[in-house]
């Protein structure tokens, strides 16, 4: 199945915000890791799990990074997958 650009989206949005609240996190402190100005950290990170603005590859792959998951993680095409490659992740 292929991923539509709505659709890995809005699959981004979701596992962005499923993540980071699993990790606990707040969107002030994930944006602070991943390198975002803290002054506006929360602000950017509540528009990507919003889908108000997309994240360009640079800044996903330093919130993977911040979160300590692959950044396939985001665009996995179904939740089966994504959850495959968490546990992989967790095995290395």
């Amino acid at each position: 199945m292929m991923l539509t650009p709505h659709k890995y989206r809005k699959t981004f949005c979701i596992r962005l915000k499923h993540i980071r609240l699993e990790r606990g996190f707040s969107q002030k402190e994930l944006g602070k890791l991943a390198g975002i100005d803290e002054f506006v950290a929360s602000t950017r990170i509540n528009r990507y799990e919003q889908g108000i603005h997309e994240a360009d590859l640079e800044t996903a792959g330093k919130l993977a990074q911040a979160l300590n998951v692959p950044l396939a993680y985001f665009y996995a095409d179904d939740d089966k997958l994504a959850d495959m490659i968490l546990q992989f992740n967790a095995n290395k």
